[in-house]
């Protein structure tokens, strides 16, 4: 078990912490994780005056509706969680409280989540500064977005530094602390055939695919000033990216990682002019049908008077100008109101220079694959060409070879269960430092500026189809084909 400590979510009933930290956290009291006299407040604008108990049932029935709560774990667990009042633009008595109430233990750590627009974290930041929460045993987690563009990412930057040190500053993105990202970076680093496997030699590309099937849901007025590419692309796309692409690290720490991130972020070909035309496909939905009932478009979602450019499904090739990955292209696909939701890293390797039997030849041979599977569950394998047991010798067949580890005790970390945790022992492996924020906005602003100077509209897909033709065509004419669909027709290619 870790040790106690006092965590702060500012913007504490909100949709962020009701559907996926409270949860987290609850999950963690249950295993054990997280130690039973730690205490989580939770800020809210107006005052709370029903029973916290009764609320956080409320909160869990509609995030955790399969697996439901013990009555008496939640009990135990909603006695160290309190709603407290606090305007985050001003100060007074309500700040007052809650710096003595946290200065009751002086030697517990404490985490302040920002779990609220990128706008009012320089107003909280001051006012933890100006009542003394910002000292040596703190620390701040900033949730994405973080800004809209450069300019904007190196403000918040700049506003956050001035209260709290880089070492104090845990810039979160969830996909991080998924099992599956971990466990690839402990293949890659672990295991000598991974090495040696891992470079243009013998990978003929990358696909990075998150889908989504989902709408806007009740991000309208966020998304609409955002879109696909700044919303997922600038963030996590690249995050994974960087962590598939980057060079062993010397050490596995922070600033070591960190390190070979910033050069993969810098080796980032620039996209510009026509290369975006070419090699960028952004796209909205309209009208389509979702598990067999019709649902309706993005404009229609945001029942918008006037025609919105924004885009929610972005397809891009982009490649790292480095000996390891020179020619080896990295697609890149993320959408909504896709007919499935997941997100994969897939590694498709070259396929074999020569066929020895005739027989396979015909039948044809897969390309060996690794896949990482990221959500909506863990999942790790190599597909590998074997014999079909039984046939005659040219019969072959893909099989998977799975590499799942499932957990000694059973229980697995979720994401935001790790990172609040790694936030606690001060632990930045797995948090993004300020320059990788600015390099990947240095990259996507490219793209951005130039979809806004050209005026173009984003091209269009039903809602509930893998997205607009140009995306496929992306692929198809490099004579590949995106993974999932493939394999969603039972012929991989």
């Amino acid at each position: 078990m870790d040790g106690e400590f006092d965590l702060v979510i500012f913007g504490g009933t909100g949709d962020l912490a009701r559907k996926k930290l409270l949860p987290a956290l609850y999950a963690g009291f249950v295993a054990g994780r997280v130690a039973r006299d730690s205490r989580i407040f939770l800020t809210s604008r107006a005052t709370h005056d029903g029973s916290v108990l009764d609320w956080l049932q409320g909160v869990f029935e509609k995030s955790m509706p399969a697996c439901g709560v013990d009555a008496t774990s939640l009990g135990e667990f909603a006695s160290r969680v309190h709603i407290i009042r606090l305007a985050l633009n001003e100060g007074g008595e309500d700040w007052q409280r809650l710096a003595s109430s946290l200065n009751e233990h002086k030697h517990r750590p404490i985490v302040h989540f920002m779990a609220i627009p990128p706008g009012m974290f320089t107003s909280t930041c001051h006012l933890l500064a100006e009542y003394e929460l910002n000292g040596p045993r703190t620390r701040v987690v900033l949730e994405k977005p973080l800004g809209t563009d450069l300019t904007s990412a190196q403000a918040i930057n700049e506003d956050v530094g001035r209260y709290f040190a880089e070492d104090q500053t845990f810039r979160i993105d969830h996909y991080l602390g998924k099992e599956a990202v971990q466990n690839l970076m402990a293949l890659r680093f672990s295991n000598i055939m991974f090495e040696e496997l891992w470079s243009a030699r013998t990978i003929d590309h990358i696909q990075i695919t998150i889908a989504e099937d989902l709408g806007v849901q009740g991000r309208a007025g966020f998304y609409d000033d955002a879109g696909a590419m700044r919303d997922m692309v600038q963030n996590h796309l690249l995050q994974l990216l960087c962590l598939v692409a980057m060079e062993p690290p010397a050490r596995m720490d922070a600033d070591s990682i960190r390190d070979e991130k910033l050069k993969v972020l810098k080796s980032l070909k620039p996209l510009e002019g026509a290369d975006i035309d070419k090699n960028v496909v952004r796209a909205q939905y309209t009208a389509g049908a979702m598990g067999g009932e019709a649902v309706g478009g993005y404009q229609d979602d945001l029942e918008l008077d006037a025609p919105s450019q924004t885009e929610t499904f972005v397809a891009l090739k982009a490649n790292i100008e480095n000996w390891r990955w020179a020619n080896v292209p990295f697609y890149l696909r993320t959408g909504k109101r896709l007919p499935d939701r997941f997100a994969e890293i897939v590694i498709q390797f070259k396929p074999i220079p020569h066929a020895p039997h005739p027989g396979w030849a015909v039948a044809g041979i897969n390309p060996n694959r690794f896949i990482i599977r990221l959500q909506p569950e863990d999942h790790l394998a190599l597909t590998m060409m074997v014999k079909n047991h039984g046939a005659k010798a040219e019969a072959l067949k893909e099989v998977e070879m799975n590499l799942d580890v499932v957990a000694d005790d059973g229980t697995r970390l979720g994401p935001y269960l790790r990172l609040i945790l790694d936030t606690v022992r001060g632990d930045q492996t797995l948090f993004v430092h300020r320059d990788e924020v600015e390099y990947a906005w240095r990259w996507v602003d490219r793209i951005v500026s130039h979809w806004q100077q050209s005026g173009e509209a984003p091209k269009t897909y039903q809602a509930g189809t893998w997205g607009p033709y140009e995306a496929h065509d992306l692929m198809g004419r490099d004579k590949r084909e995106w993974f999932h669909e493939g394999r969603s027709r039972g012929a991989i290619k």
